[in-house]
């Protein structure tokens, strides 16, 4: 069986999980992510959900956080555009709404990202 994400190690120690699918988006936001684990998506088009997963006693510095929402703009319909804006905030703030089809959420206290789509450069995809 394949993967349900895409998953990255970024400087710092960090991963960073992509869904492959709305489902596994769902999957990853909704059941998967801690709540204090960052969740990203690019902002007014479709791409996969993104977690950053935050472990017990850390927190994450401006670089992990730019680096894995520019791992959202680039798992997303805006991988060829210049600077993008990425959607970001806890995964305790991301919700779906009654009836919602899948992949599709709400969230609460966003943090807007501007950054060019990228994976990490020193790393290699971990899970295919």
């Amino acid at each position: 069986m394949a993967a349900r994400w895409h998953e990255y190690k970024i400087a710092g120690g960090w991963t960073v999980l992509a869904g492959r699918t709305d489902a596994d988006n769902d999957y990853l936001s909704l059941k998967l992510a801690r709540p204090r684990d960052w969740w990203f998506h690019v902002r007014g088009m479709p791409g996969s959900h993104v977690v950053l997963r935050v472990g017990e006693g850390g927190e994450p510095d401006r670089a992990a956080l730019d680096a894995a929402a520019a791992v959202a703009a680039w798992h997303s319909k805006a991988r060829a555009g210049g600077v993008v804006a990425v959607s970001g905030t806890l995964a305790v703030n991301v919700s779906k709404p009654r009836g919602a089809e899948p992949g599709t959420v709400t969230i609460r206290k966003e943090r807007v990202f501007k950054v060019k789509p990228a994976i990490p450069v020193a790393e290699q995809e971990v899970g295919t």
